[in-house]
């Protein structure tokens, strides 16, 4: 699986390992990625995409991808998430309005 995400904004972390008599030998730590669908209850729409598990479980906490997204700030979603925040954010305050 890539290592690229869609939600999550962790990266690789390198550092060394030490060993008892400490030698070191560079390692990397990779993050722990999972491919999801997620529900949004408000497009009524399913989107699969690449999340960690520290934010899937921030999402369940939140009560959903859509109130995630909603209390999210802007600058930290990459581009495809700022576009479907964007589209919950409009047709939320659609509905609250009609």
């Amino acid at each position: 699986m890539t290592r690229k995400l869609t939600m999550g904004g962790k990266a690789p972390q390198t550092g060394y390992r030490v060993s008892h008599s400490h030698r070191r030998t560079k390692h990397a730590w990779l993050p722990n990625i999972q491919k999801r669908a997620l529900f949004s209850m408000i497009l009524r729409q399913s989107f699969q995409m690449t999340i960690t598990t520290e934010t899937l479980r921030s999402v369940d906490k939140a009560g959903g991808l859509d109130n995630f997204l909603l209390q999210m700030n802007t600058g930290l979603l990459n581009e495809p998430m700022r576009r479907l925040q964007a589209r919950i954010r409009d047709r939320s305050t659609r509905e609250t309005t009609a």
